[in-house]
């Protein structure tokens, strides 16, 4: 089998023992050698075509959803100007008001009485308003209307999607917010309620990960940001979901590794911890079951997280469990003793504190060497609770992005001043020695590792001010945590993360060096090229 040497200016391996280079050779979908010219083989052909750029292992996004290749099929409402998956981009509202002319415009291109689903709207920007049905109604009220929020666990529908689900009339699902004559408002939080309106559409927008075209877009547009493996933390993995997986991963052109989580919630035990078992054995080299991913709370800036005393900042009330606390804690000890790897959705304080009891008692019955279990987004995880994460051998991934989108929202109405210098306190769990890893939970956020690692590093809100500075990780670190550190809390160390000899031939190109530009330029940093497996994706 051929050989082919890439030269570059510079290669940021993320191994330890050769931490940089100039060249690497590829045989295959492997590397076969990593050094300096005189360490490649002599036989190999020369591929200059990155001689000027910088190689870097391919991004691993390890926390982000397939939804990001299905959300724009939906109308945009976010508050920051956002770029569509054609290229095409789209301005961010700043108003209610531009929210419903945006509303308007969409509903007359629709044949008459097609419901409308939008996404990415924010009330939390919008102070002293939540979005409710009467303002849906006055933009569109002549056929359903559903607007998810950009936290994907809120959503807002108009009076006809009301009717249409029959949430006027019937039983009261927990999250179905009501107005002050007990009539629900139109806002419906978390996955119960909004269940019962896609039941009633026909279409769970969860459920979109199983098209083929889907995941096909999503790769694309994680290979566009230098990403080479990427998950989807919340896959129902219903037989269509694997089949489409299985047909989409094995086309000779895809370009990512997927790494798929299993929605916990969406089955009894017994009947998930057996799917996932069974989808295990269709696992190849571009598509790896096995993680289990667990919803307990919702999201800070939704008023749905749960957090410790003194709660909410502006005295909003404690927000919701996705289920009952101890029937979270009883699939965290039926997860944990069939062998499996929990990744655990813990945005509050309240709901870490909850998985860290769960886990260290599943440990103390069942004990397992190197568990991986992760602790995801974890905002304000506090430092006695990252003491016992790191005691209990987790591992962490951070929402670093929530600094840029969020970081005043937290600062001036949820957590507060003092709260906000530990939000992603990413240093400290460096200091601890917990491998930590960051993500952008597209489409919550954009996808792209190196905002993600500028957020990290610079800790600057939208507005431009600093949060916990001393929170801040060195542009090293934060190379590692959306390269090695994610590979490592996916179990996937062995093969991708790191440029070495033996693990797949995965790699990002850039065209400047993140460790020569200012720490204000990371971001700016443009992706040449990703290479997967050996095959060359021109960006």
């Amino acid at each position: 089998m051929s050989i082919t040497v890439y030269p570059a200016r510079r290669i940021l391996t993320m191994n330890p023992s050769q931490p940089e280079a100039t060249h690497v050779a590829v045989q295959g979908d492997r590397i076969l050698a990593v050094g300096d010219a005189q360490a490649m083989p002599t036989d190999a052909r020369i591929d200059d075509r990155f001689a000027d750029k910088v190689i870097l292992p391919g991004f691993v996004e390890g926390h982000s959803h397939a939804l990001e290749g299905a959300m724009w099929d939906y109308l945009y409402l976010g508050y920051f100007s956002r770029v569509d998956a054609e290229g095409k981009e789209w301005p961010g509202l700043k108003s209610v008001a531009e929210m419903q002319a945006r509303l308007r415009q969409h509903a007359e291109s629709l044949p008459p009485g097609e419901p409308l689903v939008a996404w990415g709207f924010d009330p939390v920007y919008f102070p002293g308003q939540r979005l409710s049905r009467h303002q849906l109604d006055e933009a569109v009220g002549d056929r359903p209307l559903v607007v998810l929020h950009a936290s994907l666990h809120v959503m807002t529908v108009n009076s006809a999607m009301l009717a249409l689900s029959g949430i006027s009339e019937g039983p009261r699902v927990e999250g179905i917010m009501l107005d002050e004559d007990g009539q629900p408002n139109g806002e419906l939080q978390e996955m119960a309620a909004m269940f019962v309106v896609f039941d009633a559409l026909g279409r769970n927008l969860f459920e979109a990960v199983a098209s083929p075209e889907v995941l096909r877009r999503y790769g694309a547009i994680a290979a566009a940001k230098g990403v080479t493996t990427i998950t989807d933390l919340y896959n129902p993995l219903s037989d269509d979901a694997i089949a489409s997986m299985v047909e989409v991963t094995r086309e000779a052109d895809f370009p990512v590794r997927l790494v798929p989580a299993m929605g916990v919630l969406a089955w009894s035990a017994e009947e998930g911890i057996a799917r996932l078992q069974a989808a295990m054995g269709h696992s190849h080299e571009r598509l790896v079951f096995g993680p289990a991913k667990l919803m307990t709370d919702g999201s800070i800036q939704g008023y749905t997280a749960r957090l410790k005393w003194p709660h909410y900042h502006d005295g909003h009330p404690n927000g919701l469990w996705n289920a009952e606390p101890e029937g979270l804690v009883a699939l965290v000890h039926a997860y944990h003793q069939a062998g499996l790897q929990l990744h655990i959705h813990t945005n509050g304080d309240e709901a870490v504190e909850l998985m860290l009891d769960a886990l260290e008692e599943a440990l103390t019955l069942w004990p397992r060497f190197d568990h991986r279990h992760t602790l995801q987004h974890c905002q304000i995880i506090d430092h006695a609770q990252l003491r016992r994460a790191a005691r209990l051998g987790l591992c962490l991934n951070m929402f670093a992005n929530h600094l840029y989108y969020w970081g005043d929202v937290h600062l001036e109405r949820t957590l507060g001043p003092t709260r906000c210098q530990r939000l992603e306190p990413l240093a400290s769990a460096r200091r601890l020695g917990i491998v930590t890893a960051i993500h952008s939970d597209a489409p919550v956020t954009p996808l792209g590792p190196l905002f993600t690692a500028w957020c990290a590093v610079n800790r600057q809100s939208a507005s431009g001010q600093t949060l916990g500075h001393h929170e801040a990780v060195s542009v090293e670190d934060a190379l590692e945590m959306i390269t090695l550190g994610a590979a490592i809390t996916l179990g996937m160390d062995d093969r991708v993360g790191s440029l070495d000899v033996g693990k797949f031939a995965d790699m990002a190109v850039l065209d400047d060096d993140p460790l020569q530009v200012s720490a204000q330029d990371l971001r700016h940093i443009r992706v040449h090229a990703t290479v997967s497996g050996g095959q060359v994706h021109e960006v």
